[in-house]
């Protein structure tokens, strides 16, 4: 109960077995021994810190929090990045992927989905058209109007290479800048610098899309003012042209053909509002919108799985939407062919063939999950014992090693109402202060 209490609740904690001796590096005297035989069952529960809600909700709490912090210091300063950025131009960037064919789409205020004069059909005698409306939660969002006709290897091929394809689009971000504002390439790159943090977001066609916060700043990272002719609005026109001219040829011939990699045409950019101003979207707002996608896990409608699989036969047929099981299939089949190798398909086929990670930044653009961590901690730690491993001269020695993971059935049960009340604490600890706050301004 201790353990479980101490991992917030954690759903699937890591059990390790060991021992850490701390030693004064001087005297040698023991200053601390903590060992597992001590401990229940002799393991040490860890958390597993998974982002996903779907898998650890009480984990993927933590992990929105630290992305909050971590990509509204970069907005506005703090966790030791100077709070001047909130000057410098910042942008709220969001890049699509292209059409791999037709989809089903929400509708709203009536309208049709794919309405057409004509009754044209598909090679496959599917309509090319759909008179219907869909709200939200319509399960045909996001479907393909004929399957067949769906580019499932380009779309496959096109998650493979989104990392490479950010990549072309922030070096083309510096030369249209350059361009935009008649520097040199040389010139520009020694007196600005481009900063980002980005999210991976699935949509409901399964098709990944970006949301990046980019922040311009003077040469020497963050704490450097940009020079006055580098002005947000040249930052906006020069994301919107550098996007729309990357393109990346696939050398994938001789099964498949040549692809174009691309951008969507639909790009949005938007100003984020300076401090205090009342124009553009708000620094905190954003930061939450990312932090909410980061723990988004797999629900089987549109981002795939929350774990690697072995082969078809992992493939659930419940969860899954049919375009989504054709998707992973997809993965599973193209990964074999020798030219696709190097991308490493199969493994990555519970993403859809997505290889990045959910979130990505630049190196200075603020803070590491790391460091929040750590900090964490160490306010965990204030108030209790003092930390023999601070001692100066120090030496810590330590043994672990993993044995297992997960709950057995009673502790599950243990850990899921000890997170339900942690839950409802914070809940309550919410309204307390809402209310505190409402008598504050009454009075």
């Amino acid at each position: 109960m201790a353990q479980i209490t101490a991992i917030g609740g954690c759903a699937h904690p890591i059990h390790l077995t060991g021992s850490t001796t701390t030693r004064d590096g001087a005297t040698g005297e023991i200053l601390h021994h903590y060992d597992t035989r001590n401990e229940p069952g002799e393991r040490l529960l860890v958390r597993c810190r998974n982002r996903r809600a779907t898998v650890c909700a009480p984990c993927s709490r933590l992990y929105a929090g630290d992305t909050f912090h971590l990509v509204r210091a970069g907005l506005l300063g703090g966790k030791n990045v100077p709070t001047d950025v909130r000057d410098h131009p910042r942008l709220f960037v969001t890049l699509t992927a292209p059409s791999f064919g037709p989809v089903h789409r929400t509708t709203r205020d009536g309208d049709r989905c794919r309405p057409r004069r004509d009754a044209d059909r598909c090679d496959h005698d599917r309509p090319l058209g759909c008179p219907a409306t869909h709200d939200a939660t319509d399960p045909l969002i996001g479907q393909p109007l004929c399957p067949a006709c769906y580019d499932y290897p380009t779309h496959v091929l096109w998650h493979a290479h989104a990392g490479r394809l950010w990549k072309a689009f922030t070096d083309n971000l510096y030369n249209h800048l350059a361009a935009r504002t008649g520097r040199t390439r040389t010139g520009l790159r020694r007196a600005v610098r481009i900063s980002y943090a980005k999210v991976a977001e699935y949509q409901k066609r399964a098709a990944v899309h970006v949301h990046a916060v980019v922040r311009l700043d003077g040469a020497a990272g963050p704490g450097d003012p940009p020079p006055a002719w580098a002005s947000a609005e040249d930052l906006t026109a020069a994301v919107r042209t550098a996007a729309a001219a990357v393109h990346m040829r696939t050398p994938y011939s001789r099964v498949l053909g040549e692809h174009t990699l691309r951008w969507g045409s639909q790009i949005d950019v938007r100003p984020l509002r300076a401090f205090g101003g009342h124009e553009g979207l708000a620094d905190d707002a954003v930061a939450a919108y990312v932090a909410k996608y980061v723990t988004k896990g797999a629900t089987g409608a549109a981002t795939g799985l929350d774990h690697p699989i072995n082969g078809p036969d992992d493939i659930p047929t419940g969860r899954l939407s049919p375009h989504v099981r054709t998707l992973v299939h997809a993965c599973w089949r193209l990964g074999g062919l020798p030219e696709l190798e190097a991308i490493r398909l199969r493994s990555w086929a519970h993403t859809l063939g997505y290889r990045g990670h959910v979130l990505t930044k630049s190196r200075v653009y603020s803070t590491t999950y790391a460091t929040l961590r750590a900090d964490r901690a160490q306010h965990q730690r204030a108030g209790a014992s003092p930390d023999p491993t601070a001692t100066p001269g120090a030496i810590s020695e330590k043994h672990w090693r993993y044995i297992a993971s997960g709950h057995s059935p009673g502790a599950s049960l243990i850990a899921a109402g000890i997170a339900e009340d942690l839950a409802i604490n914070r809940e309550l600890a919410r309204e307390e202060r809402h209310l505190h706050a409402e008598r504050k301004g009454d009075a």
